[in-house]
């Protein structure tokens, strides 16, 4: 039973994290766009609200510049980890186009823009976590 409460704890805190963090970057004048279900800026969120009772620690957002600076952000975190597998109580980061898809010919990920960076938001300190995005 101890393990479950601290897998429910871990959970809870995963979220708790990607929802301020998502909600930090939006305001962000450097990022496009974000997209994580539980920001009502997310196209299905209503659906979203429907279908789930929390809506996790994974999310994505897009920056508003070329792929070579997107790469150059990931490589300079201290606290997220580049890593293709996301999930786990660390923080991970991963630019699909460059990692997970790049062997996928362009027109065949046409709705995967090329600054599109995931995130695993871990359990660490949420505003370790902006300052090391800032």
């Amino acid at each position: 039973m101890r393990g479950i409460k601290t897998l429910a704890v871990r959970m809870e805190r995963h979220q708790k994290n990607a929802t301020a963090l998502a909600d930090w970057l939006e305001e962000q004048t450097k990022v496009k766009r974000v997209l994580y279900p539980g920001s009502d800026s997310y196209p299905q969120h209503d659906l979203a609200k429907t279908q789930m009772k929390g809506f996790g620690g994974i999310l994505s957002f897009e920056l508003d510049d070329d792929v070579q600076e997107a790469e150059r952000f990931v490589e300079s975190l201290n606290v997220f980890a580049l890593a293709e597998s996301l999930g786990g109580v660390e923080s991970l980061i991963e630019i699909p186009s460059l990692m997970t898809h790049s062997s996928v010919p362009f027109q065949d990920r046409k709705y995967i823009p090329d600054t599109l960076i995931r995130v695993s938001v871990g359990i660490e300190h949420i505003e370790d976590m902006k300052k090391d995005f800032e």
